[in-house]
């Protein structure tokens, strides 16, 4: 019985967005739009099937905090890494795109996703060969995060990809001026480590990825704009993407995607919305991973600040990311997972309403 429930979980997100996306074909006129979704999702499931054996072998399994969830302690050894099987195909089908659009947006993104990707690759790789749950230090991985993301919207800026107007809706803009690069700094930044934070328990950020992918593809195509299409059908590829690696991440985690595919992705997704001027809709769309950087941010913040007034640092949540509160709790981890999922797809869903109706 368990079996059949965790089953229909992953088979009732995959049917939802399938059937999302059949609509989205019709209501295009774009074909294109189920396809890609497919074809990646395919691409992701036999690679990550066949490819988690080839990890395990190589034995780049996972190194557990002594300071998390003691529930975790069982998911030590687990093969990880697994973003590889993600990102690989993305930066490849980013390399198609390019060779047929000569963009140099897709470059951009290209280049942007790339940088992500080797400075999560080396933070899980050093984890891995210290036998510790820690590789960059966090000042090491916070710079490198800064200067792709600063090199990203240096040339973004200069071929006018960066657009000073923050879009609400069609007829509610805002001109952020050169505030427009410290928001889409914290934005590249923030929300690479949000998904990176998110990235906590089987199936979460894999499973959220995918919905926010779905989301931000939809609203692009809402847009209208033809020149920005190719960033729609990338983001159900990259939904595709994420939707095939869960089949083996969703509880119990047959492989971890680390720091190679989450911080991954929330580059990308944070990516591909300067490019296209998705960046409200985004910021909706995201709200799981916002809510659980926020509560790190509250948890450290209210710690510090008590702590110098009582002497004695109090806390807000149990433990943080957010998720762990709830474990902590008593909370089984499938039904968190499954409540985050049904609370992103809410998010998307408001998202697109706003999208429509403001």
């Amino acid at each position: 019985m368990i079996g059949k429930t965790k089953a229909l979980n992953f088979t009732s997100l995959l049917s939802l967005i399938l059937f999302s996306l059949i609509v989205n074909s019709l209501v295009f006129s774009n074909l294109l739009i189920i396809n890609i979704f497919l074809i990646y999702f395919l691409i992701s499931l036999l690679i990550t099937k066949y490819g988690f054996k080839i990890i395990t072998q190589l034995n780049l399994l996972q190194n557990i905090r002594d300071e998390g969830p003691a529930l975790h302690l069982k998911k030590k050894n687990t093969p990880t890494m697994g973003g590889i099987f993600i990102i690989l195909p993305f930066l490849l089908l980013l390399l198609v795109v390019n060779n047929n659009f000569d963009s140099i947006g897709i470059l951009l993104l290209f280049f942007c996703t790339l940088g992500f990707f080797i400075i999560g690759f080396l933070d899980d790789y050093l984890s891995i060969t210290n036998k510790q749950n820690t590789g960059l230090k966090a000042t090491e991985k916070f710079t490198l995060q800064a200067f792709i993301s600063i090199l990203f919207i240096a040339l973004s800026s200069q071929n006018n990809y960066l657009n000073p107007l923050i879009t609400f809706s069609n007829n509610w803009n805002i001109d952020a001026n050169l505030m427009v690069f410290p928001i889409y700094f914290i934005t590249l930044v923030g929300l690479s480590n949000a998904v990176n934070l998110t990235d906590g328990l089987d199936g979460l950020a894999s499973g959220c990825s995918s919905i926010v992918f779905y989301g931000l593809g939809t609203e692009i195509f809402i847009n209208g704009q033809k020149e920005l299409m190719i960033y729609g059908l990338i983001s159900y590829a990259m939904s595709g993407l994420c939707m095939g690696f869960l089949k083996f991440n969703k509880y119990p985690a047959k492989i971890f995607m680390g720091d190679t595919g989450s911080l991954t992705i929330g580059a990308s997704l944070a990516s591909i919305a300067i490019l296209t001027n998705s960046f409200f809709t985004l910021f909706i769309m995201s709200g799981v991973f916002i809510i659980e950087a926020l509560s790190v941010i509250i948890q450290v913040g209210f710690f510090k600040i008590t702590r110098r007034i009582f002497q004695n640092g109090r806390r807000v949540f149990l433990m943080t990311p957010i998720h762990h509160h709830f474990e902590l709790k008593g909370m089984k981890e499938e039904k968190i997972v499954e409540n985050f999922w049904k609370i992103n797809i809410l998010f998307v869903v408001l998202g697109i309403v706003l999208k429509i109706y403001l």
